[in-house]
């Protein structure tokens, strides 16, 4: 007998890129056999690009460059032996290197405001699926963003940028045979924000204050360079420039202050592309000085031979703790030493000095002393002489305001009622301001008559003024108007300024100062009325009317502090001006409430979800709903710009397992999601048939299983599903049952197994490497039984 030819190495399955070699060979016992190729059954003579070869025991089918067409199953026969392989062309995306390398490696930058469009060509066997993801959600077209598909290529476009846009973006190219992911950066360019608040106040004295911030949480994309530093003193309207410092230094000190003096400062951070907005404090007042402030110079009330009673006023600024008492001091005129009068403080404000020397000119001054220590000392004292006085003239009478303009006043008033021989030579007239305890003479030289005319003065303003008369033996004791007298400016009516800086509409964030400021006019000066919604104004709003302007203050925004604001001026004649505007408080949205699903329409999921606390405050509210189809996949944006709390999905694949997601968005940014914890599905269910199966008389019916069409072997990518499927015939109808490296699948979970009269299907759902191997499918009635296998290969995603 002839030895067989045996098969001592067999065909193995090729997976091959498009372009590249690919080569099956098997090795047989006898040198001597002239082998047969065939291609999806049928015989191979000659083909484009392959090459058949014999090397002794060796036979190799030989393809120089793989096409689409080079794909398939290929059998080797030669005398006993027969082996089959598939060849597997795979073209997955691809794109071009430069260009990838461009991408990949440099930030593609845009300025804010400005417009930016990535465009990626690929190639690759079609139809190809280009996706966008930003922050592993895919992006979608809304009123910025446009993502644009040809068959090749994909394109991205933003028509404003924004600091939001910022960050890592993924396109992903996916077809059958593979995929590219692709990893770009966005950088938008943009002015910082404002420094991080709040402004502290690290030290607040009578010479200094110095304030801190923190840097901004964004640097708009390029480093702070400085930070500039303005002032406003409480009161004014403009801000002084006081300095900058450099992006390493966030504190700042001036000099600049006055004692108790009240300011606002404010910080703005300038990196190469401008200055932010600017950081605003709140309201800080510089500390006086721990001692007290020099008195007024000393009045001299007395004199004799050997006394002068003089006396004074406490000074304006007490320092930081009560007064208890007055260092007087004295010296000769014309003399620089200035000796004590007394060994301890005067507590009283008035004093008498004695022993001094009969016709000497003396000059005295005063100092404060509290618990810091001694003040500065006043201004010297009108020389007086330690001498008996002569008879001064008596107070005036009668000191009366007899008429008024808008920049005068008329005073008149009589003659001391005793004067006994002493003639009154002139009338000596000052004047002070309400907010000031130094006189000043109305007149170079005295008023030789009982009336005169202060004039020079502005429309409002209120004084005190005070008169005394003069003789040869000095002056006598003035009288005071007993009320402030002023000058009657014209009827201006109640007008409010509004120019571009008074805004009729305001979006405050909330936490953020609400501070609205507005020039007037008016004569007199008009009441002014501050009402919201209709009514008072909350406990915590602050108004101030001052050097012609009107201001409200809220220093924290709350929620409830959104809607309508008027202000109202009127001046008592009827007239009245009414001027209003809109606060909108806003915030990030709060997440929305717990998700419900509901299968209302057989086939879909409808989901609703309890509205966003933020729903009460924010009009511009709207709703995103996601999903995703296994506990660890990406989510994709169902619906958008939904301003109900209900959405509907309608492309529900029954036996699916899916999780949705529901955000609250706004013009500020995202809230945190709500989600679903336990999956939904739909079962899918098997429709029924009645089927009535023909009679034939005399014939057996019974027929062995066969399969109409076999299983075929699959290459699918990680995560995807896999369908396989095959069409079996015979009767009785056969039990169908599926294998899995002779593993019975019929009650694993992860498979799904169907038979619709003879079309066997089993869905593999996301598959893992796990499920990598033959697959086998098992056909028997009481007439016999048939197998067809298959193999399940694996691919990772690239």
């Amino acid at each position: 007998s002839v030895p067989r030819c045996y098969l001592n190495k067999q065909l193995a399955t090729v997976r091959v890129l498009k372009g590249e070699p690919a080569e099956l060979s098997c090795t047989v016992s006898k040198d001597n056999v002239t082998g047969t190729w065939f291609k999806d059954g049928l015989k191979l003579t000659s083909m484009d690009g392959v090459v058949f070869e014999k090397k002794g025991f060796v036979h190799k089918l030989i393809i120089n460059k793989a096409a689409d067409i080079h794909a398939g199953k290929y059998r080797f026969e030669g005398g006993d032996v027969k082996t089959e392989a598939s060849i597997f062309v795979e073209d997955p995306p691809q794109v071009d290197k430069v260009l990838l390398k461009n991408l990949t490696s440099v930030p593609t930058l845009a300025k804010a405001g400005e417009g930016v469009k990535l465009r990626i060509p690929f190639e690759g066997r079609g139809p190809i699926r280009a996706t966008w993801l930003k922050d592993r959600m895919e992006l979608g077209d809304d009123t910025r963003i446009r993502v644009d598909k040809t068959d090749t290529c994909t394109t991205l476009s933003i028509s404003s940028c924004d600091r939001r846009d910022c960050g890592d973006y993924k396109v992903r190219l996916k077809n059958d045979s593979g995929v590219l992911e692709i990893n770009l950066k966005l950088m938008v360019i943009d002015k910082p924000q404002p420094p991080a608040g709040p402004i502290k106040i690290v030290e607040s004295s009578a010479n200094n204050i110095t304030i801190q911030w923190k840097p901004p949480k964004d640097d708009g994309g390029k480093p702070v360079q400085r930070y500039l530093v303005e002032r406003q003193q409480v009161g004014r309207s403009d801000w002084e420039t006081l300095g900058e410092t450099p992006r390493s230094c966030t504190s700042f000190t001036t000099s600049k202050v006055e004692e108790e003096m009240s300011y606002y400062f404010r910080v703005r951070a300038v990196n190469a592309e401008g200055a932010s907005d600017a950081l605003e404090s709140g309201e800080v007042k510089a500390a006086g000085k721990a001692s007290p402030g020099a008195p007024d110079r000393p009045e001299v009330i007395s004199a004799s031979r050997d006394t002068i009673t003089i006396s004074w006023k406490a000074p304006r600024k007490a320092g930081t703790s009560q007064i208890m008492g007055y260092i007087v001091q004295k010296r000769k005129k014309g003399t620089v030493t200035w000796l004590p009068v007394t060994n301890v403080p005067v507590k009283d404000k008035k004093l008498k000095v004695t022993s001094l020397k009969k016709g000497v000119q003396y000059e005295f001054r005063v100092a404060a002393v509290n618990a810091a220590g001694t003040g500065q000392p006043s201004e010297p004292s009108e020389p007086a002489f330690a001498r008996d006085p002569t008879k001064s003239p008596g107070q005036v009478q009668d000191l009366k305001v007899s008429s008024s303009d808008s920049t005068s006043v008329t005073l008149t008033w009589s003659k001391p009622e005793v004067q006994d021989g002493n003639d009154v030579k002139g009338y000596e007239v000052e004047m002070r301001p309400c907010n000031s305890l130094s006189w000043t003479k109305c007149f170079t030289l005295p008023a030789e008559s009982t009336s005169c005319r202060v004039q020079g003065l502005q429309a409002r303003e209120k004084l005190f003024l005070r008169v005394r008369a003069l003789s040869d033996s000095g002056p006598g004791e003035a009288l005071e108007l007993e009320a402030c007298a002023g000058a009657a400016a014209p009827v201006v009516s109640p007008r409010l300024l509004i120019d571009d800086t008074v805004k009729s509409f305001l979006v405050i964030k909330a936490g953020n100062p609400i501070r609205v400021k507005i020039p007037f006019e008016g004569s007199p000066e008009p009441v002014v009325t501050w009402l919201k919604d209709g009514l008072p104004l909350p406990s915590r709003a602050a108004v101030s009317t001052e050097d012609g302007s009107i201001q409200l203050l809220l220093r924290a925004a709350e929620f409830s502090d959104s809607g309508t604001y008027t202000v109202e001026l009127g001046n008592g004649l009827g007239k009245r001006e009414t001027f209003s505007f809109q606060v909108q408080i806003t915030d990030i949205p709060q997440p929305p409430g717990a998700i419900r699903l509901e299968e209302n329409v057989p086939g879909t999921v409808t989901v609703t979800w309890d509205p966003s606390a933020s729903e009460q405050w924010e009009k511009n509210l709207y709703y995103t709903v996601l999903k995703r189809e296994s506990q660890k996949g990406l989510w994709h944006v169902l619906g958008d710009l939904i301003y109900n709390n209900k959405f509907t999905f309608t492309r529900v694949v029954p036996g699916r397992d899916y999780y949705f997601r529901v955000v609250a968005k706004n013009d500020l940014g995202v809230s945190d999601p709500s989600e679903t914890v336990q999956p939904w599905r739909i079962r899918k269910t098997k429709a029924e048939f009645l089927v009535k199966a023909q009679k034939y008389r005399g014939v057996n019916q019974n027929q062995p299983p066969r399969f109409l069409v076999p299983l075929k072997p699959h290459v699918v990518v990680s995560g995807s599903e896999c369908h396989m499927s095959c069409a079996v015939g015979g009767h009785p109808p056969p039990k169908i049952t599926w294998y899995k490296d002779s593993r019975d699948l019929s009650r694993d979970p992860n498979y799904f197994c169907t038979n619709d009269f003879g079309v066997c299907s089993l869905v593999v759902l996301g598959v893992t490497k796990q499920d990598e191997g033959e697959y086998m499918v098992e056909a028997s009635n009481e007439v016999g039984r048939a197998f067809s296998k298959a193999f399940l290969a694996i691919k990772g995603e690239s």
